[in-house]
């Protein structure tokens, strides 16, 4: 997975330089912080404000940090939110028009004012940034509201070496080892010296390492953070059902089952709202009184709601059986077809944000006959 020679090691003190190389380069830096009894990513001005000794307790509808007994900043499971949020903004105003002597002048969205890295990002949210990337950036009409916040934006990433309870990405293929999409990747190592494992995965990534007070990694080194790595997967709670997922999904349209999830699901949409992958929006025009000046704005939305799904008089899909099968169904089997990839990376935040502890994994099993 990783080789001495490329591999370089820096401390906290080379932390703090990369907090500083990336200003320098006038990056707004976000990470991952302690804020309203979560880690929730945020934009940082310093290293000093990552969760250092926090981690967070998860299960089916459950989600409290805790006091970790050591000074790890990056062993904690997904929080609430992701780096979606800044890329991929809750509301947007896609343009605007104004009525004037000579016609209608129109303009489109608002421009980024802020270039963003994106620091201690887990594996399973560098490839939920990987399918955004698909579904809005390289498809037949790209985004140009993710386009234009996503272009020249640097991704730090952090393996995974302590899994959530709700984790399954290792079954997802998605991590804990970061395999790419990032400038850089840092292991935590805490055993003999708070230090850092970092590897660049681009040009850029390895001008920024450059840059820092690192030092070749030893042998022993390289081995502990593979080590770490490779526990985290074996100890991971949850999994996906083996074999193709599309298919299953196919093969269970019909299933009873659904009615089971229904007489649970309360249809919130809280699944899609924490999602790093979900990408659905609505769009709404506004207009003054006068008439003069009008916007269309974006927002989020959810498949859960039944008038996402409202046509001429009614919505497609009625019932919360209907809703939650369209959610799982495009999730793991149609953005097959669609995308080529999968739509889940794992990341259990649906496990953990869902009021009525609902679980993908188990209904997956369960469409599969598996013991949950």
């Amino acid at each position: 997975m990783r080789t001495g020679d490329t591999a370089q090691l820096i401390d906290m003190t080379g932390l703090e330089a990369l907090f500083g190389a990336l200003h320098e380069r006038d990056y707004t830096i976000v990470g991952p912080t302690v804020r309203d009894g979560t880690v929730t990513m945020a934009e940082l001005e310093t290293a000093a404000e990552l969760p250092w000794g926090w981690a967070a307790d998860t299960g089916p509808g459950h989600y409290r940090l805790r006091r970790r007994d050591d000074d790890a900043g990056f062993a904690h499971c997904a929080g609430p939110q992701s780096v979606k949020t800044f890329l991929h903004p809750p509301r947007a105003r896609l343009w605007s028009a104004d009525r004037t002597p000579d016609g209608v002048t129109t303009t489109g969205p608002e421009p980024p004012t802020k270039r963003y890295a994106l620091v201690g990002v887990h594996p399973c949210d560098v490839a939920a940034l990987a399918v955004l990337d698909r579904v809005l950036a390289h498809g037949e009409h790209p985004d140009p509201v993710y386009t234009a916040r996503r272009d020249g934006t640097l991704v730090v990433t952090a393996e995974c070496t302590e899994p959530g309870e709700t984790c399954f990405c290792a079954s997802m293929g998605t991590g804990p080892a970061a395999t790419g999409g990032y400038d850089l990747a840092l292991t935590e190592l805490l055993d003999g010296g708070h230090r850092f494992l970092v590897r660049a995965g681009s040009p850029a990534g390895a001008d920024l390492l450059e840059r820092l007070p690192a030092r070749p990694a030893s042998p022993v080194d390289v081995a502990a953070a593979d080590t770490a790595v490779q526990q985290a997967a074996a100890t991971m709670p949850r999994r996906m059902p083996d074999g193709p997922l599309p298919e299953l999904i196919a093969a269970n349209r019909e299933s009873p089952h659904w009615a089971d999830v229904a007489s649970r699901c309360l249809t919130c949409g809280n699944c899609t709202m924490v999602c790093p992958t979900c990408f659905c929006v609505s769009t709404t025009d506004v207009t003054d009184l006068t008439g003069e000046h009008a916007e269309r704005w974006r927002q989020w939305d959810s498949c859960f709601s039944v008038d996402f799904s409202y046509v001429h008089g009614g919505p497609v899909r009625a019932s919360g059986a209907s809703r939650y099968r369209q959610w799982i169904s495009h999730k793991l089997g149609t953005w097959h077809e669609q995308f080529g990839m999968s739509g889940c990376v794992g990341c259990g935040r649906c496990i953990a944000w869902c009021p009525a502890g609902i679980d993908i994994t188990r209904e997956a099993a369960a469409l599969a006959g598996e013991p949950s």
